[in-house]
Order: structure tokens, then C-alpha cells, then sequence
């Protein structure tokens, strides 16, 4: 059957011609996402020889000291240039003690990690969550997290990481002061050369969920919402942010990443600072799992949304799809 002759339209911009071929789509392409922004999150733990998954984040491992520096050896042979490291101590207190020992997971994992690799950028997490009794990021008076007893102890959690090598500390904590404590603290022990990578704008979001199972970080009554932002402001986080720089952060870290797009961008442009955003555990678990069911293509989805969170305005983006995003990158070079 003849094809009817379309009616010549008369159009002086044809943007579908930029669209036409891949190669002329690279040539136009406004955003680009390349291996060497990601920040690859590793869980650390006691023990030797120790890989469990985490049953709420397929792929994702609490590894101990040796096989943490194998995941982070194979990531960066992939191209990915950074990890950031969670601990999960063998014991916890209320006080949560064990942050600061030398011999703690995280402290002994930097350590190993840059006796292998020195040229790894190594970022630690700095909260209490993960070695308090109670999973709460502070220290407590009764229910309520007293701040600045808590950012006293933080400061030491940050000194005690500098000294093992880390090249930045990053407090998760959102309590008051703690940037300004810690920078004084490093630059009065000598470690005015380690940075501060902050999480300045960090929601209390329903997102968080494998992460609790994977760092056994849950808190054992309540909430945090007492510390962690109201989803729904705004002009908060740039208050935050605002207060952060001016206390010595030298990188900002938004997070979730993908619900708070437009905060990412509004930080970007207003402060033009290095970000990085972190696309969170259940971010994660949600394109593993619709992407185990066949419901979406997951690593088409995986791509969509890492570029949708550079295209907002981070430099860096942590992810636990780090290493799966690195090689798909390599193979369309």
C-alpha cells in the first residue's frame, strides 16, 4: 500500500535534528556523568574474611577490614576515585564509645585502605547512630539529645579519624555547631589539611530504611526529627548550608538525593560550593527492586536518575551504584 506524501511544513527550527543520531545527541548533550564524580559507601565490621549482603539492598555488603579494601581496590580499577565508610562496631554503649577507638572498624579500615591505595580519596561518616546502644545520633538526656555534649564527643569521632588518614570527615549528624567544633579540633592537632564534606541538608526522609538495616543504625524509640530537616523546607536548608560554610565546610552534602532535586539546584546556585548528593539506601532498593520484578529496566533507571541528580547541580554523587554506573560508563566510551 502507497504511503501518503506528508504535507511539507515549513518550520525554520527542527529540533529533532539534534536528536537524529546518538553520535549527534553526544555532540549536544548538556550534562555528562563520568566515574570520577562518584563516592562508592562501604559498610565496615570486625572480623576477617567477612561479606554478608544486606537483605534489603541487593549487591550491598557489610565487609570487613581486608574485604573492604578488596571493594574499594576493584572500584577504583573501575574508575571510581572516592569511598565513604560506615563503621559497625562488635560492641555499643550509650555513649557510644567505640567511635572514637583507633582500633574500631573505620579507624583500622583507613588505615589499610591507604597503605593500598594512597591516592584513594577516603571520607568517613561522623555520627553517633551506629555505636549507641539506643541508635540514636547523640548523647541523651533521657529522651532528648543534649547538642553540645554531643558535638564535644563528635570532634573527638573526627580527630580520631584524621589521625588514622582519612582525607575528609563527614558529619552526618545535623546537630548544631558540630562543623565549627570539628574544625577547630583538627587544625589545633595539626590536621588543618583534612577536609570537612558536611551534611548540611540532611532530610528526615522515609528513605532511609536499608541503610538502618545494613549499619544497624535504627533508633530504639522515637524519631529524628528533632535534629534532621522538615521535608518540606527549603529556605531551611539554605540557612543550613549558609551556617555550615561559614563554620569551615568545605563540601556540602544534600541528601536524600532524588526527592530534593530542587534543593540541590537552589544550593547550587545561590552558594556555587561543591555538593555532593547522596542518593540514599531506598533510593537504591526501590530501582533494585521494580528492577528485579521487570517492572522498569534498572540499569536504564540507574543512569536516568544519577544524571538527573548531576543535572541538578552535584559535583559529586554518593552511590551505592557506584561501581555498576562505573562500568556501564567504561563500555560506551
Amino acid at each position: 500500500m502507497a504511503v501518503k506524501t506528508a504535507t511539507r511544513l515549513n518550520l525554520a527550527r527542527r529540533p529533532r535534528r539534534l536528536r537524529r543520531t546518538e553520535a549527534i545527541r553526544s555532540l549536544v548533550r548538556e550534562t555528562h556523568l563520568t566515574a570520577d564524580c562518584f563516592i562508592y559507601p562501604l559498610f565496615v565490621c570486625e572480623g576477617h574474611g567477612v561479606r554478608r549482603e544486606v537483605s534489603s539492598m541487593p549487591g550491598v555488603y557489610q565487609l570487613s577490614v581486608d574485604e573492604a579494601v578488596k571493594e574499594a581496590a576493584a572500584a577504583k580499577a573501575e574508575g571510581v576515585p572516592a569511598v565513604l565508610l560506615f563503621g559497625l562496631p562488635a560492641d555499643k554503649d550509650a555513649n557510644g564509645t567505640l567511635a572514637t577507638d583507633p582500633e574500631a572498624p573505620v579507624q583500622s579500615a583507613v588505615r589499610a585502605l591507604k597503605r593500598a591505595m594512597p591516592d584513594l580519596v577516603v571520607i568517613t561518616d561522623v555520627c553517633l547512630c551506629e555505636y549507641t546502644s539506643h541508635g540514636h545520633c547523640g548523647i541523651l538526656d533521657g529522651e532528648e539529645i543534649l547538642n553540645d555534649v554531643t558535638v564535644g564527643h563528635l570532634a573527638q569521632v573526627a580527630l580520631s579519624h584524621a589521625a588514622a588518614g582519612a582525607d575528609f570527615v563527614a558529619p552526618s549528624d545535623m546537630m548544631d555547631g558540630r562543623v565549627a567544633a570539628i574544625r577547630q579540633t583538627l587544625d589545633e592537632r595539626g590536621f588543618e589539611r583534612v577536609g570537612i564534606m558536611s551534611y548540611s541538608a540532611k532530610y528526615c526522609s522515609a528513605f532511609y530504611g536499608p541503610f538502618r538495616d545494613a549499619a544497624d543504625s535504627a533508633p530504639q524509640f522515637g524519631d529524628r526529627r528533632s535534629h534532621q530537616m522538615d521535608p518540606a523546607n527549603v529556605a531551611e536548608a539554605l540557612r543550613e548550608v549558609e551556617i555550615d560554610l561559614a563554620e569551615g565546610a568545605d563540601v556540602i552534602i544534600m541528601k536524600p538525593a532524588l526527592a530534593y532535586l530542587d534543593v540541590i539546584a537552589r544550593v547550587k546556585m545561590k552558594f556555587g560550593q561543591p555538593i555532593a548528593a547522596y542518593q540514599v539506601s531506598g533510593e537504591f532498593a526501590m530501582i533494585k527492586a521494580a528492577g528485579a520484578h521487570g517492572w522498569i529496566d534498572e540499569t536504564r533507571a540507574m543512569m536516568e536518575t544519577l544524571l538527573a541528580i548531576r543535572r541538578a547541580g552535584a559535583d559529586m554523587i554518593i552511590t551505592y551504584f557506584a561501581r555498576d554506573a562505573a562500568r556501564l560508563l567504561a563500555q560506551t566510551k
